[in-house]
């Protein structure tokens, strides 16, 4: 059997500017594919129709695809299907938390970079993330490093609606590297 594909550690924290930082947050999966084969498939926008629904994050949607040399940029549309604290509901339409994910693959570096693009309240929500990818030592596999901030501007719920939307991201990451790993398997 392969490496774990759960995520080994989770954090999320304030910044120690005080509250008004993003949360930071970090995660790591682990794949059962090789490094190289893994960075591919993330390049590929055939990929991303085929996931399945994953957790609180909606499948995503290709909207531009392009590659130069070891460089492949995509931008995906997301949309966040989770349930939001009740507080919340006051200030953000649920319906209307969605995003286009711009993402830069460095299939030289082995690394990968977000910025979310909110399609709704862009002065309300923030998000960037570095993705560094590595072979996963002796064993087969490799594993991916996430670091990145999230920030969401809302009176008196920012807060939770972060909690909420750092969650569903992590559900989603393990989610989505076991995908990954079947997606791959059935290239064959």
């Amino acid at each position: 059997e392969g490496p774990s594909r759960q995520s080994l550690r989770w954090t999320a924290d304030r910044c120690p500017s005080g509250h008004d930082g993003p949360v930071q947050f970090s995660s790591l999966q682990t794949y059962r594919h090789d490094v190289d084969d893994v960075l591919d498939a993330y390049g590929d926008p055939t990929l991303y129709p085929a996931l399945p629904d994953l957790p609180k994050i909606g499948r995503p949607e290709v909207l531009e695809h392009r590659r130069a040399g070891d460089l492949v940029h995509l931008d995906l549309r997301y949309a966040y299907v989770g349930d939001l604290p009740a507080a919340a509901l006051a200030f953000i339409a649920p319906d209307r938390l969605t995003w286009v994910q711009r993402t830069t693959v460095d299939l030289g570096a082995r690394t990968s970079t977000i910025a979310l693009l909110p399609d709704h309240y862009p002065d309300r929500l923030r998000c960037t993330g570095t993705f560094h990818f590595s072979s996963d030592g002796p064993d087969p596999g490799s594993r991916r490093s996430v670091q990145g901030d999230l920030a969401v501007k809302v009176l008196m719920v920012g807060g939770q609606v972060e909690r909420a939307l750092v969650s569903g991201l992590d559900e989603y990451l393990v989610a989505e590297a076991a995908a990954v790993d079947d997606w791959i398997d059935s290239l064959g």
